[in-house]
């Protein structure tokens, strides 16, 4: 039984097959958001999801860097990036959502990660921070206003899509159930406190 406002959305960040058990970069228990997910898109009316959708040639992959090895760090022309495994190509088996999510009742697939020289965390800009995917005026003109955010990863895709959504006017809840981190280098905590100072409502679980 649905319960949620009318101006609620169930955004569902990434829950790929790469970032679950067997992926290219699996995150550690990754796979058990996918029932809790599944279980609160039941109760939204608006529910979206994104989907990292790289070229193989993807410019935050270690392997376009020869020497680099994978979860370093360089400079590029927007700022630090993380080199990852490759992961998400597009049209693989590694891109496609998690076979027992539950995809039906999404209303909007938003795609991003695949223009090649630029990476893409949040749900709302690349990582140049400037370039939009298009959720937010999506949102708007749906008059969408409070966004519940799950999936993968709640330290990075998460955490960027959580505290953009407070930045353009949002209101955003992460409901931890639904998360799981990848925690490199501090980077869950440094997630908690960003998303604490952007104003984003953390909650267990939705009852």
């Amino acid at each position: 039984m649905r319960n949620r406002s009318d101006d609620d959305l169930l955004l569902i960040i990434d829950v790929q097959n790469d970032f679950c058990a067997g992926g290219a970069l699996a995150v550690a228990d990754g796979d058990s958001v996918v029932p809790v997910v599944n279980r609160l898109a039941r109760r939204f009316d608006h529910v979206a999801l994104t989907q990292d959708w790289h070229p193989a040639s993807h410019s935050s992959f270690a392997t376009s860097h020869p020497g680099s090895a994978p979860f370093e760090s360089i400079d590029m022309p927007y700022g630090r990036q993380t080199l990852w495994p490759d992961h998400c190509i597009q049209g693989t088996a590694g891109s496609a959502f998690h076979p027992q999510l539950e995809t039906e009742r999404a209303e909007l697939v938003i795609r991003k990660g695949f223009r090649t020289e630029i990476d893409s965390y949040s749900a709302f800009y690349e990582n140049d921070r400037r370039t939009p995917t298009g959720l937010a005026g999506y949102l708007r003109e749906r008059g969408l206003r409070r966004i519940f955010l799950v999936g993968l990863a709640t330290d990075y895709c998460v955490y960027y899509s959580a505290v953009d959504a407070r930045r353009l006017g949002f209101d955003a809840v992460l409901v931890e159930a639904g998360c799981r981190a990848i925690d490199l280098a501090g980077s869950l905590d440094a997630a908690w406190a960003g998303m604490a100072d952007a104003g984003v409502q953390r909650v267990d679980d939705l009852g």
